[in-house]
């Protein structure tokens, strides 16, 4: 194990020696948001904030995360449940992601393994993640975020979601990012339309939000892996803000005993309102270089 992960509950991860990131990999938090480990608060180069952890309107969002709502019926969400014919209900359910052990720890690049505990004591999934903040150019930085679950039962397991439960358009569950609004519009762009209308459920190769807090700021997501692009979308940009990719956006992913669910997924952390065709550039080089160094 690295010396530097003894030494704090967080980790400060930096790009050029700036701190960008800090990753709560010990988190202290009540059951009822399903605790992990998380990144809060993500930066931009310019030092503005784009992550929110624990906000009035959803306590168990938790910055940049994995979380699922429904796994075998254990919630590693947080909050309540969805169940067909009651809607969201609060159940007994909650799970828990626990660091196990490091593979590598420093200020640039984090690789550790969890145990995800359901309601019942028993480990369901082993996960390997991998976590790196990378150089982009003088105003963004890219978090290269990579994860691979790893059913440990002797059962199959059933990754599901509100949606593949009964309420359409709620497939989240997965990697996910809830932004900062800030007091300007938040705008979604993809690679062919705009607006969190035209992109939510759909599979692009990217999907960007632009914003300001009240500093202007863009956040470029990139699937990044074979097939491409792996999952749908879950965005919302009204309400509240946030990005995820869905491992069950219609329906349930069957995971057998000892298989792996693999994914990744980069993100650019920039300073202003980049324009789609600046956008678009950024996400195909930067997935580009990810490819090769697969």
């Amino acid at each position: 194990m690295h010396e530097l992960a003894t030494l704090s509950d967080t980790i400060s991860m930096t790009v050029d020696g700036r701190p960008v990131a800090d990753y709560v990999w010990k988190p202290s938090l009540p059951k009822t948001v399903s605790p992990r480990p998380f990144l809060h608060p993500v930066r931009t180069l310019a030092d503005t904030e784009v992550t929110e952890s624990m906000p009035a309107d959803h306590l168990h969002h938790l910055g940049v995360s994995v979380a699922v709502p429904d796994l075998d019926g254990a919630n590693f969400w947080g909050g309540r449940t969805f169940v067909s014919g009651r809607g969201p209900t609060h159940l007994p359910n909650h799970g828990i992601q626990q660091h196990h052990q490091w593979t590598d720890c420093t200020d640039t690049a984090v690789d550790h393994e969890l145990r995800w505990i359901g309601p019942a004591g028993k480990d369901l999934v082993r996960e390997r993640r991998r976590i790196a903040a990378r150089p982009l150019r003088d105003d963004a930085w890219t978090l290269d975020f990579g994860f691979e679950l790893t059913n440990v039962t002797s059962e199959p397991l059933a990754f599901a979601s509100p949606a593949t439960n009964g309420r359409p358009g709620a497939g989240y569950g997965g990697f996910f990012w809830r932004a900062r609004r800030g007091d300007r519009q938040v705008n979604v762009l993809g690679p062919d339309r705009t607006g969190e209308r035209h992109l939510h459920g759909r599979r692009t190769a990217w999907l960007a939000l632009t914003g300001g807090n009240p500093a202007p700021w863009t956040l470029v997501f990139v699937p990044v892996g074979r097939p491409q692009p792996i999952d749908p979308w879950f965005v919302r940009s009204r309400d509240y803000v946030g990005v995820g990719s869905s491992l069950a956006w219609s329906q349930p992913l069957l995971v057998g005993p000892g298989e792996r669910v693999r994914r990744r997924v980069l993100t650019i952390v920039a300073d202003g309102r980049l324009r789609s065709r600046e956008v678009a550039a950024l996400a195909t080089a930067v997935a580009e270089f990810a490819a090769d160094a697969d």
